[in-house]
């Protein structure tokens, strides 16, 4: 009994080691992803071998190393690392014709293989922006275009305005392993996209640093705009003020030209025009007037205006004893304006302000109209009820009397007989 019970534990002991030699004889690999360009190493192991030798082999069934002797011609390839448990080997520079299924083979009886697939990733170029005009002009409609090629899979191309991503339109062509990646961006120009930055970046999987991109900005040229800007809200005399010609366009617009009421400056010994700046260094009641400042370029022109008033100093009175129920002041402010006008290409631009002074004057003219409105209608009435009728001596007794003297005559007395003759006072 002891004799066959250790017949059959030295059965199942060999029984074993054969199935773990034969269950260990199998190659073991593992795909890979390499970028083209790089390098990809490449590792066929066995747990358990009996002195049998290992052998890598390409796509084309091209065998690359058997062993730690190399087969192929190819400088790219080297190795790294044989035993009898681990056949390792490397190639450098792959390029898209690597890719594809590379076998390891265990040379046992059978021979035992395993198969591990290389995928390669296609780089994509640096990508280009086309259809960009220098310069654009406001009101433009222009299409920019980002291409880059060579990716694997495709890319990804995104649009930026300065650091906000905007949507474009993309457009994917396969051309043989690698794609032709399109992207488009729609603009309608205006005065606000000039010096913008317009970057187009690439995104892919073989990028693992910085993406690739590129930028361009756009130069936009538009027609002026200007407004003019004043150091003082209630300009007294005898005070310094200033008017400054604040304006914006492509090409700059310079120099800037003044007027006073359609004219030229009158009194440059106090009027100082220094650039942009209109200087008054001490104002009196004469320089009461509209001033117009125009700027120009070779896309339009533009006029501001400011009117100005000067008012008298104020004289200092002894402090009330009595505080008032209600203080509200005035707003002097109210007789000061600006009005500007935008004549060209680009869009007007109007600021205004009318004086209280114009309403004053307005008024003043509303109240004559009515006065002599009425002094005509009552003249009207009165010639009405003064117009009369009367009658002369001749008339009086005519229709009786033989001649002029009889007729007089009779008239006495007769006022309700005769015929009454009407003249009319003009």
């Amino acid at each position: 009994m002891n004799l066959k019970s250790h017949l059959i534990f030295t059965l199942y002991t060999i029984y074993g080691i054969l199935l773990k030699g034969i269950s260990g004889q199998y190659p073991l690999v593992q795909n890979m992803t390499v970028t083209e360009g790089g390098t990809a190493n490449m590792t066929c192991r066995v747990e358990y071998n009996d002195n049998t030798s290992l052998q890598w082999s390409n796509p084309a069934q091209q065998t690359l190393f058997f062993g730690d002797k190399k087969a192929l011609r190819d400088n790219r390839i080297e190795l790294v690392h044989a035993s009898w448990s681990e056949l390792t080997i490397s190639i450098s520079d792959v390029t898209l014709t690597d890719e594809g299924m590379y076998t390891c083979s265990l040379f046992t009886m059978p021979v035992r293989t395993a198969k591990a697939y290389m995928t390669v990733l296609g780089v994509p170029e640096k990508p280009e922006i086309d259809g960009l005009t220098k310069p654009a002009l406001e009101g433009d409609h222009i299409t920019l275009t980002c291409m880059t090629q060579g990716s694997k899979p495709a890319a990804d191309l995104r649009w930026f305005r300065n650091e906000k991503e905007v949507k474009g339109a993309k457009e994917v062509n396969a051309s043989g392993k690698t794609f032709t990646v399109r992207s488009s961006l729609q603009l309608h120009v205006d005065r606000n996209d000039d010096g913008v930055a317009y970057t187009c970046k690439v995104d892919h999987v073989a990028l693992t640093q910085t993406p690739q991109q590129a930028t361009e900005v756009l130069e936009v040229h538009y027609a002026p705009r200007v407004q003019i800007i004043h150091s003082l809200a209630v300009p007294q005399e005898g005070q310094y003020l200033k008017l400054e010609c604040v304006s914006k366009g492509n090409p700059s617009p310079d120099p800037v030209m003044w007027t006073k009421d359609g004219g030229e400056l009158p009194d440059l010994d106090r009027m100082i025009v220094e650039g942009r700046e209109l200087t008054f260094t001490s104002l009196n009641k004469t320089d009461n007037g509209t001033y117009r400042c125009e700027a120009a370029n070779h896309l339009g022109t533009s006029i501001a205006e400011y009117v100005l008033y000067v008012y008298d100093v104020p004289t200092t009175l002894p402090p009330s004893t009595t505080p008032p129920l209600h203080s509200i002041p005035p707003d002097p402010t109210a007789l000061l304006g600006t009005h500007v006008s935008v004549t060209g290409n680009g869009d007007p631009n109007a600021l205004g302000q009318h004086g209280t002074d114009h309403a004053l004057i307005g008024g003043v003219v509303a109240v004559v109209v009515f006065v002599t409105l009425c002094l005509i209608i009552v003249l009207g009435r009165y010639l009405a009820r003064h117009k009369g009728t009367y009658l002369t001596n001749e008339a009086k007794g005519a229709d009786d009397a033989p001649d002029a003297d009889t007729a007089i005559i009779n008239a006495e007395g007769n006022h309700a007989h005769a015929e009454e003759k009407k003249e009319y006072f003009i």
